[in-house]
């Protein structure tokens, strides 16, 4: 009889302790981790980690204008020049109107072609470099208003120096 009795007794309290009543649930904590580290001969990478994953454009009410996003980059290759182009439309779409936006890299304006953003002489010590994007025109509220969304790929390729003969 003893032996049942604390037999029921440690079950009862087994059962009931709370360290083993949690142990029934679970809590998940999904981790993404990503590491960047650049190449020594060729690189272009933002300052900001952060920026391109969510970047705002304010409107101002007085001058009818979106607030430009800028960034400054860190750019070499020791092999020679650096080209640039976009892949996406370069606009904010809100499903029913766009608004077109310029993005100049080291003050020269992108397209969806190649085009030479950093000189080979520049390029070869490192330098620094200017992202901009910002809308050309004016929005007027009355034919854009809503929330404008948009995304697109800034593709810079390292362009290797043409020897001379």
């Amino acid at each position: 009889m003893f032996k049942k009795i604390v037999s029921v007794t440690a079950l009862g309290v087994a059962v009931l302790n709370p360290s083993w009543v949690s142990a029934a649930e679970d809590a998940l904590t999904p981790i993404h981790i990503t590491a960047n580290i650049p190449n020594k001969n060729f690189y272009v990478q933002p300052r900001d980690p952060e920026f391109g994953k969510d970047e705002v454009m304010h409107f101002n009410t007085v001058d009818r204008t979106l607030s430009p996003v800028r960034q400054i980059f860190d750019v070499k290759n020791t092999d020679g020049s650096v080209h640039a182009y976009i892949e996406g439309r370069r606009q904010l779409d809100n499903g029913r109107d766009a608004i077109t936006l310029e993005v100049v890299f080291n003050n020269v304006y992108l397209r969806s072609w190649p085009q030479e953003v950093v000189d080979d002489a520049t390029s070869t010590p490192g330098t620094t470099a200017e992202l901009r994007i910002f809308t050309a025109f004016p929005v007027v509220p009355i034919e854009h208003n809503g929330l404008y969304t948009g995304h697109f790929t800034v593709i810079f390729d390292a362009v290797p120096r043409v020897a001379s003969l």
